[in-house]
């Protein structure tokens, strides 16, 4: 489950992905496929996708123990060999890592 906190020490990337028009089921269905590949490494928390209404965008938000952790499920030759073509499917990829500075809730 997601936990967003200020100062939990959870490491947080959240992926911009900017779509050619027509393809934001077949890049879900592709991102869904590495999320759950995902899960099963060290250090991960959680995934959360999510779609924009006018279908031009999808957002990645991801949360690791650690972004050592992070980088090392990235540079996996499993994640590297199963898809190559995902930069194939988007216009732009902009990954960033994020610390939370504030929460505010009901």
């Amino acid at each position: 489950m997601s936990e967003i906190a200020q100062s939990n020490g959870i490491c947080t990337q959240i992926t911009t992905v900017k779509l050619p028009a027509g393809n934001q089921d077949e890049v879900l269905s592709l991102m869904k496929e590495r999320a759950r590949f995902m899960a099963t490494q060290p250090g991960f928390i959680s995934v959360n996708l999510h779609r924009s209404k006018d279908g031009s965008h999808v957002v990645n938000y991801v949360q690791w123990t650690s972004a050592d952790k992070l980088t090392a499920a990235h540079q996996s030759p499993e994640f590297r060999k199963r898809w190559p073509q995902f930069g194939e499917m988007a216009r732009e990829i902009e990954p960033c890592l994020y610390d939370v500075v504030h929460v505010e809730s009901a």
